[in-house]
């Protein structure tokens, strides 16, 4: 009878012990639950999901001198990663596309010239020095896109490199376009002296001259000519300060003013002696009308390229909306584009070349008359 009575309390603390294990542990989770409520709301924990990764960890609780006991706890990561990808302007894209162009065409340009071993008087020599100008700067336009949207452009000496290459290409353009409007007034004021004095010595000094002065301003943002300490000083082209695009585009307007010089001064000369020239030589007053009827041609195009930047260049800077900008820099690099069509394309002696090099004749209604430099 003790024996039954004593295994029936045995049973019973047994049975108590368990209920309050139990109980303990509904409390135990009840209170987990309620302080992770929010979390599982937000981002629930399945353990099959493949965005959460399990690694073993050891459990707190558990005392130096107890076997170390491992759980698993959750690694929470993302399933993927945001990359910022930079949006691409339209503008950049056109004047990317401008690049192309201009180095297309000024490279055949380049090529006919190269390889055409009668091409070398002088005035083939300014067009060629023209076209190497306008050919940098179509590839200047094109690395400007690559720095901007595919390399750090945030490295000082990518940024220097870029707007250095632009700013003598283009420079170079200007400059020789000044020397071919030059060298067609001395075509046609001396005109019966021109192929004595204009020497191809004296064409390639005049070259070496504009190249060296283009260079010169190029290097200038790298020598410390340049806004990147100091934004507040940055003028509507980046990193170029305020103070030096005014003096490049005050003088470019001086540059242009000389041209319209020289164009009124080629006008007066043209008619004032259109007669006599075309009685005494009739093929130099058939090229003089050639070359007044071009100029014509150049000084629009340049005028309507080239002003509305440069005027935009004085009275604005970085704190004016850059649409602005894009919509006066995209006309003056088509002015490198209308470039070849003027001074090469229209040349006689290069279409005969092209001509010859695309399909081996040349036209029948193609004039092989004698020419002179003011043709081009």
């Amino acid at each position: 009878m003790m024996a039954l009575t004593e295994r029936k309390l045995s049973v019973f603390f047994c049975v108590r012990h368990l209920l309050a294990m139990i109980l303990s542990l509904a409390a135990a989770a009840a209170m987990s639950s309620g302080s992770s409520s929010s979390l599982n709301s937000s981002s629930p924990l399945d353990p099959f999901d493949s965005s959460t990764s399990w690694s073993l960890a050891e459990d707190p609780s558990n005392s130096s001198s107890e076997p170390v006991v491992r759980t698993l706890t959750p690694d929470l990561q993302p399933a993927t990663t945001a990359v910022a990808v930079q949006e691409v302007s339209p503008w950049d894209i056109a004047l990317c596309v401008t690049g192309t162009l201009i180095s297309c065409e000024n490279a055949l340009v380049i090529a006919v010239l190269f390889y055409t071993p009668t091409l070398r008087a002088p005035m083939f020599i300014l067009i060629g020095s023209l076209a190497v100008a306008d050919l940098l700067a179509g590839l200047g336009l094109i690395l400007n896109f690559v720095f901007i949207y595919l390399v750090d452009s945030s490295v000082e000496f990518v940024t220097l490199l870029s707007v250095g290459l632009l700013i003598s290409a283009f420079s170079a353009s200007v400059l020789n376009i000044l020397a071919i409007t030059v060298d067609r007034y001395l075509s046609l004021y001396n005109a019966l002296t021109y192929h004595t004095e204009r020497t191809v010595t004296f064409t390639y000094v005049m070259v070496v001259f504009i190249w060296v002065s283009c260079l010169t301003l190029g290097l200038l943002p790298a020598l410390g000519w340049n806004c990147l300490r100091d934004e507040s000083t940055c003028s509507i082209c980046w990193p170029v300060t305020k103070n030096n695009a005014v003096v490049l585009a005050v003088t470019f307007l001086l540059v242009f003013a000389l041209m319209m010089q020289l164009y009124l001064q080629i006008c007066k000369i043209a008619f004032r002696h259109a007669q006599q020239i075309a009685v005494q030589h009739q093929f130099v007053a058939i090229s003089t009308t050639k070359g007044v009827s071009t100029l014509s041609a150049i000084l629009c195009a340049f005028g309507a390229c080239w002003l509305p930047f440069a005027m935009y260049s004085i009275v604005a800077d970085s704190s004016y909306p850059v649409i602005y900008t894009y919509a006066t820099v995209l006309p003056a690099t088509c002015c490198s584009v209308i470039n070849p069509i003027i001074y090469a394309f229209r040349n006689p002696d290069i279409q005969k070349s092209l001509w010859m090099a695309c399909c081996g004749c040349v036209p029948s209604n193609l004039s092989l008359r004698p020419r002179t430099s003011s043709d081009v």
